[in-house]
């Protein structure tokens, strides 16, 4: 076991039920010590949810309880473009913000990071995102402050410094962040998360739970991420079929936000796996595809792939036996889990042909996954070309 690790979080992480109530107290002490500005650009999805729910306003009367003035901005979408946050940090300049609230799920939270960034900085996005068309520049001058209220549970976005946006003119989804944007303060409240859909319960849970087994056989796993990469994959496993059963199982979404979250850390200590850029290579074209469910639709082949290899045997049954085998002694044990708790949320049908896939673009795939997040195949525990990559693409399929 590697006992090496290098983890540096800012984020004041607030986590509990009830614990949006605390979000001006908390502000109004980082504005006493002048961390925090007057003025807030609220970021919020183009959805509903939030002011149909009452949580918008709830976050309101938090800002004005700490004497913050804010402007609403409600137009990311799901897996959010470029365009959109061009429009948001055109919003923030335009009113003098200085911080960003970024209230919402994972495309929220996401797109906050570059909010942030493009709040401050010359020029587009994308003359800042490394991979694919992106031009590679740094920064030159620092982001926005960031404040994270997460909806849902699933990026661990809420606690990190990356967000994945699209380009839809070049078909390309990357990760964009550095380490200077990471959120001052998050708060995770799992009441928050009671009125989300099942459908999207299950979605969001198995992107958690892929980002903490991506970690577990990453090439970097340390003693640290190992250790709450279980805790998170177990907790995961245990409640998300009472989740998505029941969305008012307050016992079960608390459960799953911490696993979520616990994401969001395990991240920093070591790189998920090409699964992700799998995943987002498919959206990256289908862009009504949520991230989730394309994670769901290739896991089970993407697993396969290294345990048929031998890649990291250990580590397939560590997970098996915290997830519901716990006399676990073979790889092969991680992929009977997985798929019983696919059935148990209701997601083990999921069919790409339903999001217009086909299986000619298997290859185009491949090669975008590669060319726009490479450096996550770099964390792989075996090597996989990109017909490997298509092929775990044409087995996926249905």
């Amino acid at each position: 076991m590697n006992m090496n690790f290098n983890f540096n979080n800012p984020t004041n992480l607030i986590f509990g039920a009830g614990k949006l109530n605390e979000l001006g107290s908390h502000i109004a002490a980082r504005r006493a010590v002048g961390s925090l500005g007057k003025k807030a650009l609220l970021l919020i999805s183009n959805g509903k949810s939030v002011k149909t729910y009452g949580t918008l306003e709830r976050v309101e009367e938090q800002l004005k309880e700490a004497e913050v003035e804010y402007v609403v901005c409600a137009n990311i979408h799901e897996n959010p473009s470029k365009e959109v946050v061009m429009e948001a940090a055109a919003a923030a300049k335009e009113n003098s913000c200085d911080f960003i609230v970024a209230l919402g799920g994972g495309a929220v939270l996401d797109s906050a990071v570059a909010v942030a960034a493009m709040a401050t900085n010359p020029g587009d996005l994308w003359d800042y995102v490394n991979g694919g068309t992106g031009k590679g520049k740094q920064l030159v001058n620092p982001g926005l402050p960031i404040v994270t209220i997460a909806t849902s549970s699933g990026t661990g976005s809420e606690v990190n410094c990356w967000g994945v946006i699209s380009n839809h003119q070049t078909n390309e989804k990357i990760g964009f962040g550095y380490p200077e944007l990471v959120p001052v303060l998050a708060i995770v409240d799992p009441e928050l998360m009671k009125t989300v859909p099942p459908k999207y319960t299950a979605y969001q849970g198995f992107d958690a739970l892929f980002h903490n087994t991506e970690v577990m056989i990453s090439k970097g796993i340390n003693i640290l991420s190992e250790t709450i990469a279980l805790s998170a994959i177990e907790n995961i496993a245990k409640y998300l079929p009472r989740a998505v059963a029941d969305g008012n199982d307050l016992e079960a979404r608390e459960a799953v936000a911490y696993g979520s979250t616990i994401a969001g850390i395990t991240m920093q200590l070591t790189n998920t796996t090409a699964q992700h850029s799998m995943e987002h290579a498919m959206s990256a074209y289908h862009h009504s595809l949520p991230h989730g469910a394309g994670l769901i639709m290739i896991s089970v082949e993407f697993a396969r792939f290294f345990i048929e290899r031998h890649a990291c045997d250990e580590q397939f049954i560590k997970m098996a036996r915290v997830m519901g085998i716990p006399d676990s002694d073979k790889p092969e044990d991680f992929i009977t889990a997985l798929l019983k708790l696919q059935r148990d949320c209701g997601v083990d049908n999921l069919k790409m042909s339903d999001y217009g896939f086909e299986k000619s673009e298997f290859m185009t795939l491949a090669v975008n996954a590669r060319e726009t997040m490479g450096g996550l195949f770099l964390s792989n525990p075996c090597p996989m070309s990109d017909e490997e990559c298509a092929e775990i693409f044409s087995k996926s399929y249905r």
